[in-house]
């Protein structure tokens, strides 16, 4: 049985900056079996026995969809292009718990047809991303100031790169809400949230006791330097979670993760870079569903971890957005995130926005959060994702700088048309692949700059 946690949020959350930067990433190995564990949904007491009755419904549900052809409670279904062309996302996703009274798809797709999707990075180009953020400013969201953003490199003395260096932005002696840890490149974004224009700031990058610092005027560069001459060469670890919305629309996407994800190990494990690979699972529904967040810790055991991956079925949903602030905290603040000399990657494959309406835990103090552990997000939109999901899923990687995907089609509008290279978000220049080798494209980049043990 999984460990129970119920209503969690007030115990684990980082509130903001006023309480200090969370907790570094503490656990010394992974060389475990997945652990499982769920957090319950905080609910009225007057509403435990209508969710347990939900509960076995959807557990019903659920296990006689896992033998059912995905296709039908494909979310690709639900709105063909002579049914509604150019009906709003939201209306498209009524009603999916009732997956028997969705249509039929309009074509049947092959079961391995590969998953075609593209790829930004928001702070490479971060001046259309800037004007992608102003086109979309009216859109219900938790608002996240980047616009004077920094980017920091940290070397040591013979010029390579310094992975995983805490940073700490202090001004006038009091430290400002900006925390962060350096990836194998030995950059970090850093942007602060204070309102003073032209405050120095003074920017403290430590790294197994050495030490060094460097002032930053706001407004006068982009990019700042720093040297550790004593920061110590490790092996590569690399701990890859991934972050799931599990409800009735996501089936065919959890279907395809499962049969790549062996595939996505093994073309990892042959990096240069050869990884020490951990692998951690958090998926999530919705209040009422069957389960509200539910994962499994990290491991090194791959095919116990695939076995945790089977089991996961799309099932529940209802309205459109889901339980991703929950579950978004649950993945930085619950999962055991290896210490010092480690890359952190999390991939968000959701096709909703998180409820706005729940209170906390909010997706922007956890990204805050993930930013300082050090966990760059790989933002996956399926398809159905509409504007807002996109500009959240897209505030998710670029403040932990990482890359936003979306699956891309034959038709933009006709997710049920097959792999393509058209899409309906707001992105430009970008190039497709499989799914699946865009992940290791991504992790590839990640890992390329990890120094040699080799002196």
């Amino acid at each position: 049985m999984p460990d129970r946690i119920v209503q969690p949020w007030a115990g684990l959350m980082w509130a903001g900056p006023q309480d200090g930067a969370p907790a570094s990433p503490q656990a010394a190995h992974c060389m475990r079996p997945p652990l499982a564990f769920e957090v319950d949904a905080p609910l009225p007491a007057q509403q435990a026995q209508a969710l347990a009755k939900r509960r076995f419904i959807e557990a019903t549900r659920d296990s006689a969809a896992s033998t059912a052809d995905s296709s039908v409670r494909d979310k690709r279904a639900e709105t063909s292009a002579d049914e509604a062309p150019t009906a709003a996302p939201q209306a498209s996703r009524r009603g999916l718990g009732a997956v028997q009274n969705l249509p039929p798809p309009s074509a049947a797709r092959p079961a391995d047809e590969p998953v075609s999707a593209g790829m930004v990075d928001d702070n490479a180009d971060f001046g259309a991303y800037l004007a992608y953020r102003q086109r979309w400013r009216h859109l219900p969201q938790r608002d996240l100031m980047v616009a004077q953003r920094v980017r920091l490199d940290v070397r040591d003395a013979s010029g390579r790169p310094v992975p995983d260096a805490q940073v700490t932005v202090w001004a006038a002696g009091q430290a400002v809400p900006v925390w962060a840890r350096t990836d194998p490149a030995g950059q970090a974004w850093l942007m602060p949230q204070a309102d003073a224009a032209g405050r120095v700031f003074e920017v403290q990058v430590s790294k197994t006791g050495s030490q060094a610092r460097v002032l930053w005027q706001r407004g006068q560069k982009d990019n700042l330097q720093v040297v550790l001459t004593d920061a110590p060469l490790q092996p590569a670890r690399l701990d890859l979670a991934f972050l799931i919305d599990a409800t009735g629309s996501m089936a065919d996407e959890i279907d395809k993760l499962k049969r790549s994800v062996k595939s996505v190990a093994e073309q990892i494990a042959q990096l240069p870079s050869r990884p020490d690979l951990c692998f951690a699972l958090v998926a999530y529904r919705d209040k009422g569903d069957a389960f509200f967040v539910r994962g499994t810790d990290f491991s090194n055991d791959l095919p116990a971890f695939q076995n945790q991956l089977a089991q996961l079925q799309a099932g529940g949903g209802g309205d459109y957005p889901e339980a991703l602030s929950e579950a978004l905290h649950t993945a930085v603040h619950r999962l055991s995130w290896r210490a010092e000399g480690t890359a952190r990657l999390l991939v968000l494959i959701a096709d909703a926005p998180p409820h706005l309406d729940y209170g906390a835990p909010y997706y922007d103090h956890d990204l805050r959060a993930a930013a300082a552990r050090g966990i760059k997000l790989i933002s996956v939109g399926a398809s159905g994702l509409d504007p807002q999901g996109e500009f959240i899923m897209r505030q998710a990687a670029q403040f932990t700088g990482g890359r936003f995907v979306f699956l891309t089609y034959d038709k933009a509008a006709l997710p049920s048309s097959g792999p393509g290279r058209e899409t309906l978000h707001d992105v430009d220049n970008y190039s497709v692949e499989t799914l699946d080798k865009l992940v290791v494209r991504v992790v590839r980049e990640a890992l390329a700059p990890w120094p040699s043990m080799a002196r």
